[in-house]
């Protein structure tokens, strides 16, 4: 057996040396299949469309196309799919100058220059199709569609996507810690949806529901919702992909959003939900790397994803890069929120609001692991007054963290989860008792 176990971090990986007598269990993904010619993939899965008719037939009479891809913080593999994708409705017969990629940026910063390039993933895309990004406070881009029936959500979307004829969302797959899984209509909503939509799908009630969590699609408030603003909006298609762990493209299919996203969901639900037979008193985890660690931000999923096998009172230990700090200045406030008030005094807080504080729900997720545990992050990102409003343990060294945590509890298994929030263990008390 090896003596250290590499985890993501940043653009490459962090090799956490194994304490003596340490008892490790390496959790990730099962071997995937990969699709070897991504641009064969992307015309396959066109000529072959799910619950919908082909793209030669949708494409008919096109005035305007919206595609709405994801922004630099999910590693989607633009470049073959949005190449394939153009040329394919090139094809058919629809000119470049109707053709708007739209990224969805929700209420991130917007991607610009190089970054904007990188989220393309593909030169002759870059150079020869208009490209915006989402705003969601700029209210002269949204249009107001009214509120959906079962949550009275304010349909609020970007004007690109609700005056397109043909709108197609591009997304990835992967476990998502509120919305069950990412990828499909929510590629749309909060992708591009306005401030108000975004604040109102986050705030304590829909954030306080024990169903929007990883991996439940049932029953949950935030995929009702999407689903229910998808109807509003009209029809809609979809890419959905799914990626292994060396981020090679392991699936692939087009059609109808709501049910390609549902055979997305099938597909990756194999690999990525990983069953677990106890829990563990320390836990090594990561935020999955580039791009997902660039903020401590998004690193919170990466602390969410595996808390079903933290044993209670147990030591969470996550890496993460986060080199552009701590995230937003609206972020930056909700966690000194935190930090001041306290977990029930944050709470007590946020309850009563119809609309959440921008970025706030990543603080009050955080609050789900340290209401069962404890959380040491090691980050080199992270500097100064950044520190003490992560409302976790700061470290120097993981190892001497794993040393100190066997030490205190006298368990020697230690769980390590090399992809972090992109594989979910799963465990149940019930079904273990």
């Amino acid at each position: 057996m090896s003596d250290s176990v590499a985890i993501r971090y940043g653009k490459g990986e962090l090799h956490v040396r194994l304490p003596k007598g340490c008892e490790p269990t390496i959790i990730r993904k099962p071997a995937m299949p990969v699709l070897e010619d991504a641009k064969q993939a992307v015309f396959d899965a066109l000529a072959q469309p799910v619950a919908s008719p082909t793209l030669a037939q949708i494409a008919r009479d096109t005035k305007k196309v919206c595609l709405v891809i994801c922004d630099v913080t999910r590693p989607v593999p633009n470049g073959p799919i949005l190449r394939g994708l153009i040329e394919q409705l090139r094809d058919h017969g629809v000119s470049l100058d109707k053709i708007t990629i739209l990224i969805a940026t929700g209420l991130h910063r917007p991607n610009l220059g190089r970054e904007m390039r990188e989220v393309i993933g593909d030169d002759w895309v870059f150079d020869n199709i208009r490209i915006e990004n989402h705003f969601a406070r700029d209210t002269a881009w949204m249009v107001n569609l009214g509120r959906t029936p079962t949550d009275n959500i304010p349909v609020i979307l970007n004007r690109h996507v609700v005056d397109a004829d043909l709108r197609i969302a591009i997304g990835l797959v992967e476990p998502h810690f509120m919305a069950g899984y990412s990828g499909g209509r929510k590629v749309i909503a909060p992708g591009v949806a306005g401030e108000e939509t975004i604040r109102t799908f986050h705030n304590y009630r829909f954030m306080a529901d024990p169903l929007a969590c990883n991996g439940n699609l049932l029953n949950n408030p935030l995929h009702r919702g999407q689903l229910e603003i998808l109807k509003m909006l009209g029809k809609t298609y979809a890419i959905n992909t799914v990626i292994d762990e060396s981020r090679r493209m392991s699936f692939l299919n087009f059609g109808d959003c709501e049910q390609s996203h549902l055979q997305s969901v099938a597909f990756v639900k194999q690999f990525a939900e990983v069953p677990m037979e106890g829990q563990f008193n320390t836990l090594v985890t990561s935020a999955a790397g580039y791009p997902l660690d660039k903020t401590y931000y998004q690193t919170v999923k990466g602390m969410v994803a595996p808390v079903q096998i933290l044993a209670e009172g147990g030591r969470m230990i996550i890496a993460s890069a986060c080199e552009e700090g701590i995230g937003s200045h609206e972020y930056r406030e909700s966690q000194a929120h935190l930090v001041s008030l306290g977990r029930q005094g944050f709470l007590d807080r946020i309850r009563p609001m119809p609309l959440a504080d921008i970025d706030g729900w990543q603080t009050h997720m955080l609050l789900r692991t340290l209401a069962v545990g404890n959380v040491s992050l090691y980050s080199e990102g992270l500097r100064g007054a950044d520190r003490e409003l992560t409302g976790v343990q700061m470290i120097e060294s993981i190892e001497d963290a794993i040393e100190a945590s066997i030490a205190q509890t006298g368990d020697k298994r230690v769980a390590f989860i090399p992809e972090g929030p992109y594989v979910i263990p799963t465990f149940s008390k019930l079904s273990a008792s």
